[in-house]
């Protein structure tokens, strides 16, 4: 199912506003929403409101073998569900080009970006790795979905822990959380993208922008940072700006 488009008179009025500098939802130009985080009661699961845009993060673990290329590092996979419960528009079952494009600017973010120790996450080298899963599900459509993913996933993983392991050997002894207390993930830094909505060739600029004010858009900078100022990524999509 397609979206509905947006009548003529709509576009118009959308774009107006924003040559007056003005928005639906009387935010100024580089006003980011309000960003809402709960916490769910197993460890790693959230919930992040930015406006009404909302995602699910969960993250879970196992033990597998690692990578042949990289005997002593853990494994780091994210992804990304859009359902039709947050946008009739989305089909399930179908990876759109939005969602493959998503999860790539997420593990540019976060794998790439080297914010979680892998080397940490080793057992025993070249036989037992963790494995850690970053499921995001998005449970409301309303603009800017890779911010709100973003702060989902790195929340997440922030807040999760993972049983704690002892080796013996080649015995490998997994604990529970009644016999030790789990374990957080070694993180280095805290990635977080920032959406740049730019209209009529870069001439105006909007920061996080809501679904309509997508639809009108010419093009998206995203830009991925961490409180160090470091860019992580960085991404430009659409007509390039002059």
């Amino acid at each position: 199912m397609k979206e509905t488009p947006l009548s003529n008179c709509e576009r118009r009025f959308l774009l107006r506003a924003i040559e007056e500098r003005k928005r639906l939802d009387g935010r100024q130009t580089y006003d980011y929403r309000n960003i809402k985080i709960t916490f769910g009661t197993d460890y790693g699961c959230c919930v992040v409101e930015l406006g009404k845009t909302r995602v699910l993060g969960q993250v879970s673990c196992e033990l597998v073998s690692p990578k042949l290329n990289r005997a002593t590092e853990g494994i780091l996979f994210f992804n990304l569900e859009l359902s039709q419960m947050a946008a009739p528009a989305f089909e399930p079952g179908r990876q759109s080009d939005l969602l493959v494009k998503l999860n790539r600017l997420l593990e540019r973010c976060l794998r790439n970006s080297k914010c979680i120790d892998t080397e940490s996450l080793c057992v025993v080298a070249g036989e037992k790795v963790w494995q850690i899963r970053v499921d995001l599900h998005l449970l409301n459509h309303d603009g800017n979905i890779i911010d709100a993913a973003s702060i989902a996933a790195i929340v997440a993983l922030c807040h999760f822990r993972r049983p704690d392991v002892s080796v013996q050997g080649n015995e490998v002894t997994l604990y529970t959380p009644e016999e030790r207390d789990p374990v957080p993930l070694s993180i280095h830094h805290m990635p977080v993208c920032v959406s740049f909505a730019f209209f009529q060739q870069g001439t105006f600029l909007l920061v996080d922008p809501s679904e309509r004010e997508e639809r009108v858009m010419d093009g998206l900078l995203v830009i991925a940072m961490n409180k160090h100022r470091e860019i992580c990524t960085i991404q430009s999509s659409g007509v390039e700006m002059q």
